[in-house]
C-alpha cells in the first residue's frame, strides 16, 4: 500500500509538472545555447574559464586536512574524479537526519562539522564555492537525476509551487519570465529557460563564481521581493524543482553566463 501511494503521489506530482505553458521536454535548452559566441568559446576552453581557477583551488581544499579530526575530504572519499562523478547532478538530496533535502553546499558544510569536526564556510565564500565547483566539475557531461528519491516528492511539488506564485511589487513569477517568455530579451539580456545545469557558474557581471542560490535571490530581488536567506529551505526546494525540471539534462560546471 506505501508503494501504491507514493506511486500515486508521484504520478500527481507529474501531471502538476507538465501543466500548459511549462517548457517540453524537447524544447530545453541550457543557459549556454542562449549565449554569444565570444562567451560559449570562454566555457568550452578550460585554459580560458575563470571557474576553473575555482576547480583548482577546490581540488586543493580537497586534500586538506582539517578540523580536529584533522581528515581531508580525499581521507574518506579517495580520489574525487571517481567517488564524486555524478554526484552534483543528484543533488539537492535527502537527509535522513534533518528530515529534508540539502543541496551541495549544505552536504559540504554538513560533513566538514559531522566528520572534519570543523566549522562551516560560509555562504557564497570563495572556499565553498571553491569546493563545489570541484565537486560539480566531476559530473560535467553526466545527464542530471535530481529528485528521483521519492522522499522528495513533497519538496519538489513544495518548490514548484515557489516556481509559479507571483510575488513581490513587480508581481510576477519565476515561470512568467522562464516558461513563458525565454529567448526573448529585457534590457538587452537574453531571457532562458532558467535550467540549472552550469552551477556554480562565472558571471561576467559578477566577476566571479556564484551558486545558484546567489542567482535565485537576485532574480528574486528584481522582482521587488524580499529575498530568502541563504541556505534558506525554500531556496533548496526551488534549486530541487529547477533540477527535477532539468532532469536528463547534460552537467555543464563549471559553467560561463554574462
Amino acid at each position: 500500500m506505501r508503494l501504491i501511494a507514493i506511486a500515486a503521489i508521484v504520478l500527481l506530482t507529474m501531471t502538476c509538472l507538465l501543466r500548459a505553458g511549462e517548457i517540453s521536454q524537447r524544447e530545453r535548452r541550457s543557459g549556454y545555447s542562449f549565449m554569444a559566441p565570444d562567451t560559449k568559446a570562454m566555457q568550452d576552453d578550460d585554459t580560458a574559464n575563470p571557474g576553473m581557477l575555482w576547480v583548482m583551488e577546490g581540488e586543493s581544499i580537497w586534500a586538506k586536512k582539517d578540523g580536529t579530526s584533522e581528515k581531508a575530504c580525499a581521507d574518506c572519499h579517495g580520489d574525487a574524479r571517481e567517488s564524486m562523478k555524478g554526484v552534483a547532478a543528484r543533488y539537492p538530496a535527502f537527509d535522513q537526519m534533518l528530515g529534508r533535502p540539502v543541496d551541495l553546499e549544505q552536504r559540504i558544510n554538513l560533513d566538514r562539522t559531522r566528520h572534519q569536526k570543523a566549522p562551516p564556510f560560509a555562504y557564497e565564500s570563495r572556499e565553498l564555492l571553491a569546493l563545489e565547483a570541484f565537486i560539480a566539475e566531476q559530473s560535467r557531461s553526466i545527464p542530471i537525476t535530481a529528485s528521483n528519491d521519492p522522499q522528495l516528492v513533497p519538496f519538489v511539488a513544495k518548490g514548484h509551487e515557489l516556481f509559479m506564485a507571483r510575488e513581490g511589487q513587480l508581481n510576477l513569477s519565476c515561470a512568467n519570465c522562464h516558461d513563458d517568455n525565454w529567448d526573448k530579451r529585457l534590457a538587452g539580456s537574453a531571457i532562458t529557460q532558467g535550467q540549472p545545469t552550469g552551477y556554480p557558474i562565472y558571471r561576467l557581471e559578477w566577476q566571479t563564481v556564484g551558486s545558484i542560490e546567489r542567482r535565485m535571490r537576485g532574480c528574486i530581488t528584481g522582482v521587488r521581493a524580499k529575498p530568502y536567506d541563504f541556505g534558506a529551505p525554500e531556496l533548496v526546494e526551488l534549486e530541487l524543482y529547477l533540477m527535477s525540471r532539468a532532469r536528463g539534462m547534460a552537467m555543464e560546471s563549471p559553467g560561463v553566463r554574462p
